[in-house]
This record gives structure tokens, C-alpha cells and sequence, in this order.
């Protein structure tokens, strides 16, 4: 375990000497400064864990020091120690950004009590601001992979929408990124330092739905021997998201129009209304349009969250973004569990895009994962991709309803064959199917194929 760094400045060389035999004895790493100076030089060449600085060293002042070493490390921790404690001083040093404060002379075990507790507070800041980097560096909007014009246009869509206050309605088939979409919506917000919370609505049993949406008051119902925030309440000042909406009950669906309209909510068991300030995005996978119109969802409650709607489009519909979705998802993976993979084999990479994705991303990220955690070698193999998954051994799409579709089903298979034969040379590709470059070039367009993905048959890798 890594030694928790810890700077003591002290004019007494008694008390640095004290100080030095408990910490140490305790296995903490300790770095001993008389003065004010000496103190900001150490601090300014290394990072420490915890500060403890003496109200007065010589003639100076120990909250200024304190001040100083909180600029160079804003997250620090600092405990002021004194032998002349006042409660003015108390109240100025916590003001200027203290942590604790202690009374000389103190007991060992009260001042390694202390300095495990500011050390505690301060691995959790640092976690929670970890998260939250990693959060907003993973859903900011140029992190979602994506080549093709229909995603890009969702894209500038959701920038627009996210700067509002709004109430978003996501549409798209299970595994097109519905949540990624919320998050980055929320990321990009004025709400972004606030909370995210997610709800599957079609996850919960109706009975413990409601509960779990609006909490309850202690006494509420038998068992219910403590108050519950929901998740309404949960999510105060930032964004909930409500997926499979579609799924709520005709009574939950009463409640919250009044949550929408009013901005507030009665938990169970209350007689009084809480208020509640949040952005509601809601997703879904059906057609509620369609559900009003068989008197499955209310008319009032669609009209009051499709002020937004956005439209995610299958990954069929955007072959173009297969590839860059792969390579994605084999870094990631070869990073998660260490493994060195490097590309697709060129057969590999014809089967995925010849497959019809019927589980969209999520079905592909489920695909590559598994052939990453197969893989003896360094590339990814056709056979891979069939492993403990059937279905992907059946490279045809779905029974096309017309001449039309059939006809384009075949040609996008014709040319990814062909690109394949030829190793992406565009010009043989163009020789081998009769037709000049600039025809050619309008077919790839058409189909969202990339030639430099089928160049070389070691397989596609990003250099």
C-alpha cells in the first residue's frame, strides 16, 4: 500500500521531532519544514496527502501559509495546530480553508484519529472528481464514435437541445446508445455538476415502481420504518432519465404528468408536496405516438415529453459506422484486460459488415468483447466472431419486403466482396465491376463503405 504523504511545519523542533516518531510509527511518510518558506518549497516540488501547520512559526502567520500551500494544492487537507486555541482563531482558519483544528498538547491517538479522517474525506473527493472526469471525458459529444452524415446530424441535433432546460424524448431500438445520448446531453448541460439518474421503468415491478420513483415517509406502509428519497429526489438540480417509458402504468403515468406540470410530487404517505428541480430526458423503443393512438399512453402526458424528440437510427441504417465501432470496442477491450490486439483480419472484418445487427451497438460491443477475450493472437479472426453466438453465423440479412431492397442488400454485399478480393484498391474494384471511378465512388457513398478499411488482409488497425 502506498504511503500517505504528510508535511508538518513547525518552528519547534520538539514538536516536528514528536510529530515525526507518531506519523512514522503510524507508516506514514513525513516531511519535516521550520518555516513558512521552507514549507512552500517543499510543497511546490511534490504533492502530499496532508498538511499539519502551526498557527505561529517564528513571527509567521500559519493561516497565510495556509493559504499559500491551498493555491498550489486546492484539495489538500490542513490541520492548524496551536497551543493557544481561541475560537476566533478556530472560525478564521476554517474559513480560509481548513480542514481541522488542534490543540496543543495532544494525545497520539487523537491526532492519528484526525489525520485518518481528513485523509478519508480527501480519497473520496479525489475519487468523486475522478468519476466525474471520467464521465465527462467519456460521454462529451466527441467521444461517441460515429463517421456516417445521419449520426452527425443527431449529434448537432442533441448540442443544440442539451444548452435548454427541455424535456428530451430519446426514440431508438434496444442498443443504439439511448443512454449514452442522455448522458451527454447531460454532461453538455448547466446541469452537469449535478446528479444523473437513470430508471428502466420496464426493469421495476409496477408495485415497487412508484416507490422507487417518489420514495415514502417513515410509517408510509408496514416495513417502511424510515423515510426513502426516490429517485425524483435523487436527481435534484441535475438530470433523470426515465427509460422504457413506455412501460409506465396508466396510474404512474397521472402522477407524473402532475411532476412535469407542477414540478412537484407527493412521496408515499405525505399529505404535503415536495418540489423538485430537475431535466427530464425520456427513452424509449416504442412508438408512443402509436400507443396513444391504441389507448395505451396518455395523449397529455406524450404531447408533454415529446417536446424534444430525438431519433437514433439502427446501426443498419449507418454501416458506415461498423468499423470505427470495432476498432473502438477491440482498444477498449485490449485495454481492459490487457491483451496486445492490434486489427480485424480483412475476413473478419467483411463478416461484420455483412451481418444485420439486430442488437445494434450493444449487440457489436457484445460480439467484440467475446472475440477479444478468445483471441490467442494478435488479430481478430472470422471464427471469433461465431463463438457461443449462433445467430452471427448466419451472415444474411432479414427477409427484404421489396425488389428495391433486395436489390440494394445485394449490391452492398457485391461490393464489400469485391473491396475485399482487391484489398480496397478502388480503381481494381472499379475494373472488376464494370464500373468507372467516379460510379464507383457514388456506390461507396451510397453504402457507407470506407476502402481504406479493406487495404491490407493483415486486417484493419489504427496507426
Amino acid at each position: 500500500m502506498v504511503q500517505a504523504k504528510i508535511l508538518v511545519v513547525d518552528d519547534d523542533p520538539g514538536i516536528r521531532h514528536l510529530l515525526q516518531l507518531h506519523l512514522t510509527a503510524a507508516k506514514f511518510s513525513v516531511t519535516l519544514a521550520e518555516t513558512s518558506s521552507e514549507a512552500v518549497e517543499y510543497a511546490t516540488a511534490e504533492t502530499f496527502d496532508l498538511a499539519i501547520v502551526d498557527l505561529r512559526i517564528g513571527d509567521e502567520d500559519g493561516i497565510a501559509l495556509l493559504e499559500q500551500l491551498l493555491r498550489i494544492q486546492p484539495t489538500l487537507p490542513v490541520i492548524i495546530a496551536t497551543a493557544h486555541a481561541t475560537i476566533a482563531s478556530a472560525v478564521d482558519a476554517t474559513k480560509k480553508g481548513a480542514y481541522d483544528y488542534l490543540t496543543k498538547p495532544f494525545e497520539a491517538t487523537d491526532l492519528l484519529h484526525r489525520i485518518e479522517q481528513a485523509l478519508e474525506v480527501h480519497r473520496l473527493k479525489s475519487e468523486v472528481e475522478r468519476l466525474r472526469t471520467m464521465v465527462q471525458d467519456r460521454y462529451q459529444f466527441d467521444n461517441i464514435i460515429t463517421v456516417t452524415d445521419v449520426m452527425q446530424k443527431v449529434l448537432r441535433q442533441v448540442a443544440q437541445i442539451a444548452v435548454t432546460d427541455s424535456t428530451v424524448c430519446v426514440y431508438g431500438e434496444s442498443g443504439t446508445g439511448k443512454e449514452l445520448i442522455a448522458k451527454a446531453i447531460h454532461v453538455a448541460s448547466r446541469r452537469a455538476a449535478g446528479p444523473f439518474v437513470a430508471i428502466n421503468c420496464g426493469a421495476i415491478p409496477e408495485g415497487l415502481l412508484e416507490n422507487e420513483l417518489f420514495g415514502h415517509m417513515k410509517g408510509a406502509y408496514t416495513g417502511a420504518d424510515r423515510p426513502k428519497k426516490g429517485f425524483l429526489q435523487q436527481a435534484e438540480g441535475g438530470t433523470l432519465l426515465l427509460d422504457e417509458i413506455g412501460e409506465l402504468s396508466p396510474m404512474l403515468q397521472v402522477k407524473f404528468l402532475r411532476v412535469l406540470e407542477e414540478r412537484e410530487f407527493y412521496p408515499l404517505g405525505s399529505s404535503q408536496p415536495i418540489k423538485v428541480n430537475i431535466r427530464l430526458v425520456a427513452a424509449t423503443n416504442q412508438d408512443l405516438g402509436k400507443l396513444v393512438s391504441q389507448g395505451k399512453f396518455r395523449e397529455d402526458l406524450y404531447y408533454r415529453l415529446h417536446v424534444l424528440p430525438i431519433f437514433l437510427p439502427p446501426l443498419r441504417e449507418r454501416p458506415g459506422d461498423i468499423t470505427p465501432l470495432a476498432q473502438h470496442f477491440m482498444q477498449r477491450f485490449a485495454q481492459d484486460l490487457n491483451k496486445e490486439v492490434k486489427g480485424f483480419t480483412a475476413e473478419a472484418l467483411q463478416r461484420l459488415m455483412l451481418y444485420e445487427w439486430r442488437g445494434n451497438v450493444r449487440e457489436l460491443a457484445n460480439v467484440i468483447e467475446r472475440a477479444v477475450v478468445l483471441t490467442s493472437t494478435s488479430m481478430l479472426t472470422p471464427d471469433l466472431l461465431l463463438l457461443g453466438k449462433p445467430e452471427v453465423q448466419n451472415t444474411q440479412q432479414t427477409e427484404p419486403s421489396t425488389l428495391r431492397e433486395a436489390r440494394e442488400q445485394f449490391e452492398r454485399k457485391y461490393i464489400i466482396q469485391v473491396l475485399t478480393s482487391v484489398k480496397g484498391n478502388v480503381s481494381r474494384a472499379a475494373e472488376v465491376s464494370g464500373k468507372d471511378r467516379a460510379e464507383f465512388y457514388r456506390l461507396l457513398r451510397k453504402h457507407a463503405l470506407v476502402p481504406s478499411t479493406f487495404k491490407s488482409d493483415k486486417g484493419m488497425n489504427e496507426g
